[in-house]
């Protein structure tokens, strides 16, 4: 038996994120009770796991060549043996993938394998290309990537060098964040990438939507109302695939709470890009703390034009 427990991927998340403050906790919590109200609302097999979209960098390639990575979710009683049968990833996430293909975005499910039990650092990834019309093989990651243009690192960096306080994290919440951050820190080590998290991908009647997920009361304005706020960078990332067009939409959701202190649910509501990129503010406005614990800044959308994220209205997309 090759395992890791809840505790060796918790161990592995105080040493590999940067700064565990509330709104990065916030953050992932709000990921997985996005899947769990979708489930609720009859659409839980419409909905990917988390991942990572990354960029080339450098002089002449910057965002040239962009894959996805979809990492396997680790269960903490699993065999992970290296002669372990490769796992085949759902339909649904494989008919996404073909969007992102469609899109120039090349994917890649990723699945562990173990060395030794509960050493993060023996774990190695193989995966599998999604979205292309003929059945791929499973290979190492780093295989798959040697022909896509990302530069290797030519300096040794330290990515587990730091202490924030994983303890915070909920034991549902463990597996799927360790996944994603052992990935990228594979990933990281090895090239040299800009690289963005994802949320997670709906797949809708009509389109294919990557998600950016926030948990946010709304906030007043004379000019505006009441509104959201939406950092740069995300709202990028968003403007990003509106570029690539084709099927490929995308939505922001908001766990939309009553206060910053109770933090009571109060709506799950959504907004597409389209729509977003229609009504958002043309300047920014200083934010508070952001998931990596510096200052943001955001546009400003109005809490009008979102719509309740409801069985009705996710029928529609």
């Amino acid at each position: 038996m090759a395992t890791l427990s809840l505790e060796a991927m918790r161990t592995y998340l105080s040493r590999s994120i940067t700064n565990l403050n509330q709104n990065k906790l916030r953050g992932l919590l709000a990921e997985v009770d996005l899947r769990s109200y979708l489930a609720g609302q009859g659409f839980g097999n419409r909905i990917s796991r988390g991942g990572w979209i990354v960029r080339t960098k450098g002089p002449a390639i910057f965002g040239q060549s962009t894959v996805a990575l979809f990492p396997e979710i680790p269960d903490p009683v699993a065999d992970y043996a290296v002669d372990r049968a490769m796992p085949y990833p759902d339909a649904g996430l494989h008919t996404i993938c073909a969007t992102f293909h469609q899109s120039g975005i090349s994917s890649f499910f990723c699945a562990a394998t173990v060395v030794e039990t509960d050493n993060p650092a023996s774990l190695g990834w193989n995966a599998i290309q999604l979205g292309v019309p003929v059945p791929q093989p499973y290979a190492p990651l780093i295989e798959h990537l040697a022909e896509t243009g990302f530069v290797p690192r030519r300096r040794k960096y330290n990515f587990l060098r730091y202490t924030a306080a994983a303890n915070t994290i909920p034991d549902l919440a463990v597996p799927e964040e360790f996944a994603k951050e052992h990935l990228r820190i594979t990933f990281n080590t090895r090239y040299m990438a800009e690289i963005s998290d994802i949320d997670g991908l709906f797949w809708g009647n009509q389109h294919t939507y990557p998600i950016e997920i926030k948990e946010k009361a709304p906030a007043d304005s004379r000019d505006m109302g009441l509104y959201f706020g939406l950092d740069i960078g995300p709202f990028a990332k968003l403007a990003y695939y509106a570029a690539k067009r084709g099927n490929l939409h995308s939505l922001y959701v908001v766990r939309e709470i009553d206060n910053a202190t109770d933090r009571n649910l109060l709506r799950w509501s959504y907004i597409t890009f389209d729509h977003l990129a229609q009504f958002a503010s043309w300047g920014s406005r200083a934010g508070g703390t952001n998931m990596q614990g510096g200052r943001s800044s955001v546009v400003r959308i109005p809490r009008s034009e979102f719509t309740d994220l409801t069985a009705a209205t996710l029928a529609q997309l």
